[in-house]
């Protein structure tokens, strides 16, 4: 099941924040604060990828269960 539409706005906020939030840390706080910062940003867009690619294996397994 890929992600509702809700959900996945929220996550594009939630990305489009960190983005911001990102560039005034590289300019101003300690280094550790950026990389966290862009670890979350990209632990959002596996969960964005992960969901996608697990409803495909889902749709596939369905499709081949159906064929026997």
């Amino acid at each position: 099941m890929t992600l509702s539409k809700q959900v996945q706005d929220s996550f594009d906020d939630a990305q489009e924040n960190l983005r911001n939030a990102l560039a005034f840390s590289a300019r101003s706080e300690e280094p550790y604060v950026s990389k966290h910062i862009a670890d979350l940003m990209h632990s959002i867009e596996n969960i964005k990828h992960v969901t996608n690619l697990l409803a495909i294996s889902e749709k596939v397994m369905k499709d081949l269960e159906d064929q026997d």
